[in-house]
């Protein structure tokens, strides 16, 4: 059983009330998205970044939180898993299907389609229970519209070439390949949170400058997502090569 027996005393109210501030933490990340959103419509894009990075935040630490205190076995009517994928769901694909589709960076008439597709994929995507794999790898393409929509706005390709990578990025979400977890995967780990860590803190730099930055800049980036999106597949191939 995941949570306590159901014969066990209740855990103190001191205890309970530490767990549930985790949920509450994972919770604001809701308010983060909503905030997104409302900058969103309005067009402060880079405001809207900035809040996801916000909500990036507390996703980060609100997993360790929760295994380390205990959350699931102090509150077993509480179910921690089901909150992180609401509060994902609409950080990493709603609002970022709505900016990528009201952006003006794609053709137009196409942008309300590619929303609707994100969306329904991330959907379908976040039911799969096969959506990780045992070495902490992602199957298929992560849903992390949100990274997809900075690189968007970053690089601003021509609105049929934008069009088409979302396209991409729809289907691989179904593709057998593996992404991998820039923090729970093993292999490399050091090196992985380290360009996390520089990615994030470049991301920060050109969302404050309204995405004006160097080609230097733009060039660490766009390295930093290839290593993340193809180091996995690169890696299979090398060592399938060589058996």
């Amino acid at each position: 059983m995941t949570g306590r027996q159901a014969d066990s005393p209740p855990a103190p109210v001191a205890i309970r009330a530490r767990a549930f501030a985790v949920h509450l933490l994972t919770a604001l990340g809701a308010g983060l998205a909503f905030m997104a959103l409302m900058a969103a419509v309005r067009g402060h894009w880079p405001a809207m970044f900035a809040w996801l990075g916000i909500a990036l935040v507390v996703d980060a630490i609100d997993g360790p939180l929760a295994r380390r205190l205990k959350v699931a076995q102090t509150l077993p009517n509480w179910s921690g898993d089901t909150l992180d994928l609401v509060v994902d769901f609409t950080t990493y694909v709603f609002v970022p299907a709505y900016a990528i589709a009201a952006s003006g960076l794609l053709v137009p008439h196409l942008a309300p389609l590619a929303g609707i597709a994100i969306v329904i994929s991330g959907a379908l995507y976040f039911a799969d229970l096969r959506m990780k794999t045992a070495d902490n790898h992602f199957r298929g393409f992560p849903t992390l519209w949100n990274v997809a929509a900075f690189y968007l706005f970053l690089l601003r390709p021509s609105p049929w070439t934008a069009t088409a990578v979302m396209a991409l990025l729809v289907a691989a979400t179904f593709l057998p390949i593996h992404v991998m977890h820039p923090v729970r995967t093993e292999r490399l780990r050091v090196l992985n949170i380290s360009l996390v860590v520089l990615g994030a803190a470049l991301a920060a730099i050109a969302v404050m400058n309204d995405f004006y930055v160097s080609t230097p800049v733009t060039a660490v980036l766009c390295a930093i997502a290839a290593y993340v999106m193809l180091s996995d597949p690169i890696i299979r191939l090398i060592a399938k090569a060589r058996r």
